[in-house]
């Protein structure tokens, strides 16, 4: 059975009538403010959810507490109808209603999976039953749950090419890896879902096509929690750690819960009887992608003098030294590493051989000061050029396709908090330039 306990929960909601124009009462109406953007829209009384929630008293559980909710910036969500106190006991879910492994090869998926050689994964499992049950469509006795799941995802490998190319260099990267991982994965699994074809009328390409292999893929990274399972033969030796937790699974958070201490340890899951329940990493949440905006070495010498005869050792120290990955720009202003690695490759010749001094925070001379603090602002103003002309270009983008609008805001989505980033860290770096100067 799955638990969900409350830790610390405090949340209250306080009033005060009396107007105010004074700094503690700006701060009270933004509280006001936070809070009311943060309550969801009750969606109880929603068809699919009414049909959850009979799927789910059929499988022995029933809940009261919670309710499913629409929340501003998150979408789809749980929310509270009750007052909770601390340690209280949110939800408690029973096995009955996970979908796991062991669901699959209970089901007549079960006989095809044992006699597959090599073993399929555990991933591989989940996504072909996923994929089977919504094409068996009403006949499915997972109709209730396949029915709220979304019916498409904005994960970067369901990103098209070019709203790829507008996301920032790193994520473009990680998207391209991924999507070539996904479609590794549908095509070494294409012989084994052709060995399903007696269970099916229609042909098995129809049915197990990239596309809808995609959408399993991205229901199990995206929705999946962690419940380490015991081995089995059937299926391969990666770790089989996912489930698929109905109801359970419309938890969400806020993207700026880090900045709100009324969210912070909102929940901790426990597990009884099965060990090692923990969220996974939604990769879908936007801000959840990206924190801090990062530049790689290869940046950083762009702005350098090319005469710099000592320029290839400096940036072999780097290398040597590993200063050359985290070089962010982050809300608090442009990290140490950053900072330092510019300073090293700002040295003047004649302070060359204080290299080590710089790597261990030494303040080398003014110059040295001045002309690095000089180039990482020029660097971060730079940036937020670049996120504004995305940005635009965006918002053109927005106006002209309208079938790309999810993902063109999604993208925007992280531009924006790119955006915010790099000019908090610019005004970090005017008052550390008025400082040195």
């Amino acid at each position: 059975m799955l638990a969900l306990q409350t830790r610390g929960l405090r949340r209250s909601y306080s009033v005060n009538m009396q107007k105010g124009r004074g700094r503690t009462s700006r701060i009270r109406r933004r509280k006001r403010s936070n809070g009311s953007q943060t309550r969801g829209v009750n969606e109880s009384y929603k068809s699919e959810f009414i049909d959850l929630q009979k799927w789910l008293k059929g499988r022995k559980f029933e809940d009261k507490n919670l309710a499913p909710a629409h929340f501003p910036g998150t979408g789809r969500g749980l929310m509270s109808t009750v007052s909770l106190q601390e340690g209280q006991m949110i939800i408690s879910l029973p096995e009955s209603c996970l979908l796991t492994t062991d669901t699959v090869i209970e089901s007549y998926l079960g006989p095809y999976i044992t006699k597959w050689k090599p073993p399929p994964s555990p991933l591989l499992a989940l996504c072909t039953f996923l994929v089977s049950e919504k094409h068996a469509g009403d006949r499915s006795p997972w109709k209730p749950y396949l029915e709220i799941l979304p019916k498409a995802y904005t994960c970067p490998v369901c990103l098209e090419p070019e709203v790829v190319h507008l996301l920032p260099k790193p994520l473009q990267m990680k998207a391209e890896e991924q999507r070539a991982r996904v479609w590794e994965f549908f095509a070494s699994s294409r012989d084994f879902f052709c060995s399903l074809q007696p269970l099916f009328v229609e042909p098995i390409d129809s049915i197990f096509s990239y596309s809808a292999l995609l959408w399993a893929w991205c229901t199990v990274n995206t929705r999946a929690v962690y419940l380490r399972r015991r081995p089995r033969e059937c299926l391969s030796a990666e770790p089989d750690t996912c489930a698929l937790a109905p109801y359970l699974d419309l938890l969400n958070h806020s993207p700026h819960a880090q900045k709100q201490r009324l969210m912070r340890k909102l929940v901790v899951m426990k597990l009884e009887r099965l060990q090692g329940l923990e969220n996974t990493k939604r990769f879908s949440s936007a801000t959840a992608l990206m924190t801090t905006s990062g530049c790689s070495w290869k940046i950083l010498v762009k702005y350098l003098p090319p005469a710099d005869k000592q320029l290839n050792k400096k940036v072999a120290i780097l290398k040597d030294r590993g200063f050359i990955e985290n070089l962010t720009f982050g809300w608090d202003g442009p990290s140490w590493r950053l900072l330092t690695a510019l300073k090293l490759l700002c040295l003047e010749p004649e302070k060359f051989t204080f290299w080590k001094k710089v790597l261990l925070g030494e303040v080398i001379s003014d110059t040295n000061e001045k002309t690095s603090l000089d180039v990482t602002r020029k660097i971060c103003c730079d940036f937020i050029e670049e996120a504004c002309s995305v940005l635009q270009k965006i918002s053109q983008m927005k106006d002209d396709s309208v079938a790309l609008l999810p993902q063109l805001a999604l993208v925007e989505t992280l531009w924006m908090e790119e955006l915010q980033i790099l000019r908090a860290s610019a005004e970090v770096l005017g008052t550390l330039h008025t400082t040195v100067t």
